[in-house]
C-alpha cells in the first residue's frame, strides 16, 4: 500500500475550558482545514514554557477534546529540557507538566506534554481491504528500504496519511506528501 506522508509540527489541542480560560471566548476561529476530516489549524497560538526555556507559537488545533494535549518533537523537548513519553494522541498517563501562556493568561497543565508515536491514519474500509487493525504496528518503506515503524490509527472518517514529525521527517528525509509503502509486519 502507497500512502502519503503528513508532517506534524509542535501543536497542542485544548478542552473548552483551557482555551476559555486562556483566551476568555469559547469559540474557536478555523485559520485553515488540516487533512484529517474536521480537524483544523485554529488562529489562535500559545506559547508553552518549562521552567526559563519557551516554545513560542505553538498552534491550536481543533476541534476541543476532551483533554489537554500539547505534542512537540524530541529536539523540541530536549530544548526545553523535559523528557516526555512517545505515545499514541489521548494516551496522557505519565506525560509531562507544562506551562501555557497566552497574552494575558498563564495556565499550568499537570499532564499532557507527549511526542506522538508515528502512526497511519486509515478508515474501517481500507483497513479491511488492507487487513489491518488499530494499534497494529506496520513497516514503512522509502525506496524499497525499511525506514521505521508507526502504529495503525482506525477511524471513520479518515484521510490516509502516515503522520511524523519534523525531526522524523529529517531524519528518514521525507517532506509532506511525499510518498511511503506500508507493508505489515512479517510480509
Amino acid at each position: 500500500m502507497i500512502i502519503p506522508v503528513g508532517i506534524s509540527k509542535r501543536h497542542i489541542h485544548l478542552t473548552k475550558e483551557t482555551f476559555k480560560e486562556l483566551f476568555g471566548f469559547d469559540e474557536m476561529e478555523v485559520r485553515n482545514y488540516l487533512n484529517q476530516p474536521g480537524e483544523f489549524a485554529s488562529k489562535r497560538v500559545v506559547d508553552v514554557k518549562w521552567k526559563d526555556k519557551v516554545l513560542e507559537r505553538v498552534r491550536v488545533v481543533g476541534p476541543f477534546r476532551k483533554y489537554n494535549q500539547l505534542e512537540i518533537s524530541r529536539s523540541e523537548a530536549d530544548y526545553l529540557g523535559i523528557r516526555p513519553p512517545v505515545k499514541q494522541s489521548g494516551d496522557l498517563e505519565g506525560s509531562h507538566p507544562i506551562t501555557l501562556c497566552s497574552l494575558n493568561k498563564e495556565v499550568y497543565i499537570e499532564d499532557g506534554t507527549i511526542i506522538a508515536i508515528r502512526h497511519i491514519h486509515i478508515d474501517k474500509k481500507d483497513a479491511l481491504k488492507y487487513n489491518l487493525s488499530a494499534d497494529e504496528r506496520v513497516l514503512i518503506y522509502k525506496d524499497n528500504k525499511e525506514i521505521c515503524d508507526a502504529y495503525v490509527k482506525v477511524g471513520d472518517p479518515s484521510y490516509l496519511e502516515l503522520h511524523i514529525d519534523t525531526d522524523e521527517a529529517l531524519l528518514y528525509d521525507l517532506k509532506q506528501g511525499d510518498e511511503v509503502k506500508v507493508n505489515k509486519c512479517g510480509t
